[in-house]
């Protein structure tokens, strides 16, 4: 840990919380928001680039607002294709400029996120993804491991995934809370 240290911001750190707002038919649908909580040191270009390891036999059918480096072998899936089958995926965020439906709240920045310390409002990068053959409850859904979170200089040491109280949603005429149905969060410290 001493590693990760630095004098100006001890207890800076991105916090990845992996929220499931939906079940599908083979899995769910995941809102992954990436918090910037240091206080000087912002992501900058080339931006963030965030892996994990799935627990089981996985897949991504479909993202928005990121996308992964690699599709890997999905030759045993016929007609709908997903998006990615690799065990160990590595998503990037989507350049600005990217189609309206192709966007998803705080997406499309290019990995690069503000310092809470700095801009507050520009310190959070966001995506959705839908996951497949991943179980369809919490007692059969299992979380990803061994996130891994890159950025210019040395990276992150990524704390362990740990299922946490449910983010509580406001509908945007602010008359209705919705709560996801399970969340995961892992922090991450700055290598020094």
């Amino acid at each position: 840990f001493l590693a990760a240290y630095d004098p100006l911001d001890p207890t800076g750190n991105i916090t990845i919380k992996w929220d499931v707002v939906s079940w599908t038919a083979d899995g769910y649908v995941a809102s992954v928001t990436m918090s910037n909580f240091q206080m000087y040191r912002s992501i900058v270009s080339p931006g963030w680039t965030l892996g994990w390891q799935w627990a089981k036999k996985e897949v991504i059918w479909s993202m928005v607002g990121a996308q992964t480096t690699e599709q890997g072998d999905c030759s045993k899936f016929k007609g709908n294709v997903p998006h990615c089958c690799l065990r160990k995926p590595v998503v990037v965020d989507l350049l600005p400029g990217v189609p309206y439906n192709q966007q998803f709240s705080n997406c499309c920045k290019a990995g690069v996120v503000s310092a809470w310390g700095q801009d507050p409002s520009s310190s959070v990068s966001a995506f959705q993804v839908s996951v497949g053959v991943a179980g369809t409850s919490n007692k059969t859904v299992k979380l990803p491991m061994n996130f891994t979170l890159l950025g210019p200089g040395l990276g992150y040491t990524c704390g362990p995934a740990k299922v946490v109280p449910s983010t509580v949603y406001l509908t945007a005429d602010h008359r209705r809370k919705t709560q996801a149905l399970r969340v995961i969060r892992s922090k991450h410290t700055r290598k020094e």
